[in-house]
């Protein structure tokens, strides 16, 4: 049965998502058509124009997706789609991995932002992508981590990655109150805290994540509403909120 022409859009479309152009796409799904073809027939049945064929047929060799006789005239043949769609997959995968190699490679020897010029602050909306960002500082701790915050920022979820904290990273936590066994590699200031507090007839919360006296996350806001992390590596915002947790923590002592 012959295909639609919003069907062979429709495929089109899905292979571009894997890594074809539009010639690329068209020209992969003529061959599929027919047993191998010349580069004229291939014009003919993809509707591609004709200066553009052996252009797309070189690339689609190189994806491993056409294959080429060594007749005169050449003939080309698709490869069957199972085999195809798995050697564009394998591609998409080792790019992939290539790009995060490299990508990592450049992250890990970012320059800071030297004194004297502009200090950066990132803003961070909403708790579920607060919460992401706070789990990835804790994973990536390597010293210390101090936490002033109430009990409602810590999830399970967060929980557990404080839990699996290296071995060297000391935890400190002056919290409200604490939701469940705490575990063993922290220790906790539980007492009541100045955090959450009425503005308005609305509950207002927030929390300061200090990690290895290099970051921080500051949170705020009310709570119905949608909260709102600040954070930067900056010095000026890393030693004010540095002094603020020495300040609460000997309040939490007494």
């Amino acid at each position: 049965m012959a295909e639609s022409q919003d069907e062979l859009s429709n495929i089109a479309e899905s292979l571009k998502s894997l890594g074809l152009t539009k010639y690329e796409a068209l020209v992969y799904i003529a061959l599929l058509k027919v047993a191998g073809a010349t580069a004229t027939e291939i014009h003919e049945i993809s509707g591609v124009p004709r200066a553009s064929v052996y252009p797309v047929l070189d690339r689609l060799i190189q994806k491993n997706l056409v294959s080429v006789s060594n007749t005169s005239p050449k003939r080309f043949d698709a490869m069957p789609p199972e085999e195809g769609i798995s050697n564009l997959l394998t591609s998409i995968e080792a790019n992939a991995e290539e790009a995060k190699k490299v990508l990592a490679e450049i992250f890990s020897q970012r320059i800071g932002v030297e004194r004297g010029t502009q200090e950066l602050i990132w803003s961070i909306y909403g708790l579920e992508n607060i919460h992401i960002r706070i789990s990835d500082l804790i994973r990536h701790a390597k010293q210390n981590i101090r936490i002033i915050s109430s009990a409602q920022f810590f999830t399970p979820g967060m929980i557990e990655t404080l839990e699996s904290a290296g071995d060297g990273v000391a935890i400190e936590i002056i919290v409200d109150q604490w939701p469940g066994t705490v575990p063993r590699n922290l220790r906790l200031f539980i007492k009541k805290t100045p955090i959450g507090h009425e503005i308005d007839n609305k509950t207002v919360s927030g929390g300061v994540f200090l990690f290895d006296c290099n970051r921080v996350m500051v949170i705020m806001g009310p709570q119905d509403e949608g909260l709102t992390g600040l954070y930067s590596e900056s010095d000026g915002f890393v030693r004010f909120f540095s002094s603020y947790w020495r300040f609460f923590k000997e309040w939490a002592r007494k």
